[in-house]
Parts: structure tokens; C-alpha cells; sequence
């Protein structure tokens, strides 16, 4: 459903008709006062049939930057069609994340009052880093120590939660908060740790060229920042799985 917004620069349902799609969503965007940064979803700002519109936008905007690069699109069969998979690569799927609802996640109660220390993972994880829009490819790992009255989801559902976080341009310092937010707000344990551990390709592809480093960072909250035994348990498992 779209979100109402009012914007100080008012426009008629004429004006915005003739606007493009971006301009559109953004105008949305600044009547609500909401910020629209790499990694933020704006699903409620997007109107049916604006992500085709979006879409057809960023491809003509695609084209400009081959014939910009001297690529000849019209006679190189390799790259006919290049802006347009650019373009529904970029909003139907690696960037789908700023685009699409949270996905639906079916929550039950803690019937059975466990209260044992859970560890999901290793999900895999594919990002993009929002200085230079390359690959981020790694694998998250989730501890939860859950309550008599969290709400406890499937396993796949973290898959799915994983997925619509990573799957915006950002870092990956903002990612693994935002993913401990989300989950901390839907399952609302006693404890939440992650650990995420990730290849960035803008280091082996471009600039000093590196195959070897790999970025890994944690967020820990509640239990698991207070009570260091509990930390060192869930650190050593993952470190036994990963053995």
C-alpha cells in the first residue's frame, strides 16, 4: 500500500502523471520526510506498475553509459541487449531488497518456553558495495537465545530476512546492523549475535587487486553482550563448524 506523504511543493495528479518514475517515487520520498539512501528499502513509496516504469528508465539510462564507455551496442551481438539486463538485474534482483515489501514470515509463540542458546547458519549472503556497486559474497551466522515470550520463526524465514537486507547496495557494517535490528524487532530474544563474514570484490577486482583478504564483523546484543561466556559459546561453535 502506498505510504501518504505531503510535500511543501504541491503537485496535481496531472503533473505527476507526466513525471518519470524516479521523480515520482522521489517526490514521495521527500513529502514524508524520509530518507532514500543505498541500503534503505522504499517499497511504500512505489506505486503499481512504477518498478516496469523504473526499470525501463534505468535501462535508457544504461544505454547512455555504453555508447558514453564507446561501446557500438548496435552491431556487437554481445551487447544488444546489455542495458537491459542491467536494468532488471538492478531492480528485480541484486538491488530487489530497496524495492520489494518485507518478504512474509509466518511467527509462532514460544509454547514450549525454550530458552537454549540457537545458532542458524552458515546462510549465505550476496550484497553489493555501494562506493563502487561490486560484489559482496559471504555467509552470515545467527545466534539467538530466545525467551518464553520471543516469536520464533522457521529456519528458511532467516534465509528470507538475509536475503532482503543483503540484497541492496551498502557496507558491510551497515548490513549486519540492520539485519540484527530487523531481527531483533521480530523475534525479540533475551540475546541476538551475528557474525558475518564476506569476499569484496572491489579488493580483487579493481585497486590493490587482493584475493586473499575477507572482512568479517559481528553485532552483538543483549545476553550476548553482557554475559562473555555466552559469547565465547557461540563463537567457539561457530568456530567448530567452520573447522
Amino acid at each position: 500500500m502506498l505510504r501518504e506523504t505531503t510535500h511543501p511543493i504541491f503537485k496535481s495528479e496531472e503533473e505527476l502523471a507526466g513525471m518519470r518514475a524516479s521523480e515520482r517515487i522521489r517526490y514521495r520520498l521527500v513529502g514524508a520526510n524520509c530518507r532514500y539512501h543505498a541500503n534503505d528499502n522504499i517499497a511504500d513509496f512505489i506505486a503499481d506498475g512504477e518498478l516496469d516504469e523504473l526499470k525501463a528508465e534505468v535501462e535508457a539510462k544504461m544505454h547512455e553509459v555504453l555508447k558514453s564507455l564507446v561501446i557500438d551496442t548496435d552491431s556487437d551481438h554481445n551487447t544488444n541487449d546489455t542495458a537491459s539486463r542491467v536494468a532488471k538485474m538492478f531492480i528485480h534482483e541484486v538491488f530487489k531488497g530497496r524495492y520489494v515489501p518485507m518478504p512474509s514470515v509466518t511467527e509462532f509463540p514460544n509454547f514450549s518456553r525454550l530458552n537454549e542458546l540457537m545458532i542458524v547458519g552458515p546462510v549465505k549472503v550476496r550484497s553489493a558495495c555501494s562506493h563502487h556497486l561490486c560484489p559482496i559474497l559471504g555467509k552470515v551466522w545467527i545466534g539467538v537465545l530466545p525467551n518464553e515470550h520471543s516469536n520464533l520463526i522457521g529456519l528458511s524465514k532467516y534465509a528470507r530476512i538475509c536475503d532482503w537486507i543483503m540484497s541492496r547496495p551498502q557496507i558491510q557494517e551497515e548490513a549486519v546492523t540492520m539485519l540484527a535490528n530487523e531481527l531483533q524487532e521480530r523475534v525479540k530474544p533475551d540475546g541476538l549475535a551475528i557474525v558475518m563474514e564476506a569476499d569484496h570484490f572491489c579488493m580483487h577486482w579493481r585497486g590493490v587487486k587482493d584475493d586473499e583478504s575477507m572482512m568479517t564483523n559481528s553485532v552483538m546484543r543483549g545476553a550476548f553482550l553482557k554475559d562473555a561466556n555466552l559469547r565465547r559459546e557461540f563463537l567457539s561453535l561457530l568456530s567448530k563448524k567452520n573447522g
